[in-house]
């Protein structure tokens, strides 16, 4: 009977002990101007909840709170912004105020000469080294040409297979990426890279705790490994003196305008592997789900990849000019961004105090501008929940400035149109060699209103 009382007691000890944090964190943020919202534990703030729930937990803050609310999220205090004009503000106006404020995670693991960390000077050097490796002519001349020949043999082998298309969609995108950056060596370096880079990727969104067994812990070691890989590959390819027409082959070479540090080319190099990865890979695997789902999409996919392939022997390869024809599949790919939101938002940080939408944001704090929900804005879509690529064709809405799947103002994404191109690729191959059928995997929801395959398996067959 004893030990039961001193259960209960530990336990009732437990519970107002964890009320009283709560309550003593939100007193803590209660400053005057600042809009409403929970902040959760102190420390952890509510990065649990926000991690798990997704979109979901967003959808609810909104339903408390409104489209413009406070939380404490991955280590920092942060507003949370959802409504889409204040959002197109806060990312033309990034130099009234507003610098990048991406989670100190992904700060510590992606570099400190990330492009996403860099803002000012320092930002306009690596935005234009990087823009110099994936300018469009660079794209005709040089990747393209990787990407059309990694994809054919990326999906040489698929038919007659069961196939997870996320995994594969993720090898995807990280090797195409590698052999893009490193042809000659990627073959050699991509099985001992490849583990390590997932390590790393997860690291970057979580808590910076440097424990053993953490994902910030293992991701911090794993981006050790790779910058002493990547170091060991710069030397070689330096000391070699061979001019590889790649992207480090470029960054070394003597005509690179932008003379990069060792530390700037390592980082620059991971930002173009980090970047690609999760929307090149999702993007493609959802594409595969939706062309499913909707075959007279498929049908005049395929008729438009049919067209380009019976102008041509089986062994040409895809070039320039047929990419840039690919008006159907450019429409798809964006129908897919949108519909399923690979990237929420966008992540600024103020340097004062700024009053921003009524409310006085203090010094330091990040804004999340939270572009998800315009996706679904029946205003600007109508009938925003169904597929329907036919859309992009009609009204030109790449052109409106709601468009913000890219990211928007001086920061739009850099590497949009390289995206653009391996996605295609990866679809023309796709399509007009195979047909495929689901044959199983996990359902999860993505959004409330959006079902996104989690483990999703097809079998293939040639077309």
């Amino acid at each position: 009977m004893a030990g039961l009382v001193i259960i209960l007691a530990v336990f009732w000890s437990l519970c107002i002990l964890s009320i009283a944090l709560l309550r003593w964190n939100e007193v803590r943020y209660r400053k005057k101007g600042l809009p409403p919202g929970t902040m959760g534990w102190p420390v952890f703030g509510e990065t649990t909840e926000f991690l798990k729930q997704g979109p979901g937990f967003m959808k609810n803050q909104r339903s408390r709170f409104g489209s413009f609310f406070k939380s404490h999220i991955l280590g920092c205090p942060t507003i949370v912004s959802m409504d889409p004009e204040l959002n197109r503000y806060i990312l033309v106006n990034e130099a009234k105020g507003l610098v990048p404020g991406y989670p100190q995670s992904m700060l510590d693991i992606l570099g400190k000469c990330n492009i996403a960390a860099v803002h000012g000077s320092a930002h306009k050097h690596m935005r234009g080294a990087l823009l110099a490796l994936i300018s469009p002519t660079m794209i005709k001349d040089q990747l393209l040409p990787k990407i059309d020949d990694f994809m054919r043999s990326h999906l040489s082998d698929w038919n007659n297979k069961i196939v997870d298309i996320q995994e594969k969609t993720k090898e995807m995108a990280f090797l195409s990426s590698l052999r893009q950056i490193a042809s000659k060596e990627a073959s050699s370096i991509s099985q001992s890279f490849m583990p390590e880079f997932f390590k790393l990727v997860l690291g970057t969104l979580s808590l910076p705790i440097n424990l053993p067994n953490t994902n910030y812990h293992r991701g911090f070691q794993a981006r050790q490994h790779i910058t002493s890989l990547l170091r060991k590959l710069v030397e070689e390819r330096r000391a070699s003196g061979e001019n590889q027409e790649d992207m480090l082959g470029f960054l070394v070479g003597e005509e690179n305008k932008y003379k990069l540090s060792d530390e700037e080319m390592i980082d620059l190099i991971i930002t173009i592997l980090y970047s690609g990865y999760e929307t090149v890979s999702t993007t493609s695997m959802m594409a595969v789900k939706y062309l499913h789902d909707h075959p007279k999409v498929l049908e005049e996919l395929r008729k438009e990849h049919m067209a380009i392939r019976d102008r041509k022997k089986p062994e040409d390869p895809i070039h320039y000019n047929d990419y840039k024809s690919m008006r159907f599949t450019r429409a798809v790919i964006y129908e897919t961004s949108r519909l399923a939101t690979i990237v929420n938002g966008v992540l600024r940080k103020t340097t004062r105090d700024m009053e921003i939408n009524g409310y006085l944001i203090p010094k330091g704090w990040r804004i999340y501008v939270y572009t998800r929900e315009v996706n679904y804005d029946p205003c600007l879509y109508p009938d925003p929940l169904t597929f329907n690529p036919w859309r992009w064709l009609d009204k030109g809405l790449e052109n409106q400035h709601h468009f913000l799947i890219f990211g928007g103002g001086t920061r739009q994404c850099p590497g949009k149109e390289l995206g653009l191109a391996e996605i295609s690729t990866f679809l023309h191959y796709f399509v007009t060699k195979y047909k495929w059928e689901e044959v199983g995997g996990d359902k999860l929801m993505k959004f409330p209103r959006v079902e996104a395959p989690n483990g999703l398996r097809i079998r293939v067959s040639t077309h």
